[in-house]
């Protein structure tokens, strides 16, 4: 049987800020899951722990921040869905660093009402295509959030979501290996 690759660091990062969230869950139900991922390092980053300043302009927590971005070889955003859309402090976070996530992987589980976080998915692919980052066309969306999980903080129908997290990671693995390979062999340059 041939040697398993060393993990690939992987930074989960929570989106939502909020007092009152349940990113929380959602992000412990994830990070559960990939306790029995071994190709994986992970790396939480939990946006609502970290000072990142909206006028871009450095300080807080932003050099911390960019140096962790620039270590993973992939990332997993778990986000919520405001109002159609992603969170501020994500954009924030996604425009603190910039060069450190050109040709890196992204995959996503998202949350929210009925459509399950989709609609902040899709704006949150443009921003990441205009970064250079790959998005993973296979996620976990969780409809209904508030209602889908039980008191452990276990989805009571986790059927979907286990399955879309293994397609997901299989992608993930594959995008970030050979995208890694890629950026040693050769300087991605834009």
């Amino acid at each position: 049987m041939p040697d398993q690759p060393a993990p690939y660091p992987l930074a989960v990062i929570t989106a939502s800020v909020r007092p009152d969230r349940i990113g929380p869950t959602v992000t412990r139900w994830l990070l559960r899951h990939l306790e029995r991922h071994p190709a994986a390092a992970v790396d939480h980053i939990d946006l609502a722990d970290l000072d990142l300043p909206g006028d871009l302009a450095g300080g807080g927590d932003a050099e911390g921040f960019t140096k962790r971005i620039d270590r993973a070889d992939a990332f997993v955003v778990v986000t919520p869905e405001y109002n159609h859309g992603y969170p501020g402090p994500l954009k924030t976070a996604l425009d603190t660093a910039y060069v450190e996530w050109r040709a890196k992987p992204l995959g996503f589980v998202s949350y929210g009402g009925a459509s399950g976080g989709l609609r902040a998915v899709e704006q949150l692919r443009g921003v990441l295509a205009e970064l250079h980052v790959s998005t993973m066309r296979t996620g976990v969306m969780i409809p209904d959030v508030h209602e889908a999980f039980d008191e452990h903080g276990e989805l009571r129908r986790p059927e979907r979501a286990e399955a879309g997290l293994a397609a997901m990671l299989r992608q993930l693995d594959w995008w970030a290996r050979t995208l890694r390979r890629g950026r040693a062999e050769r300087a991605y340059d834009c």
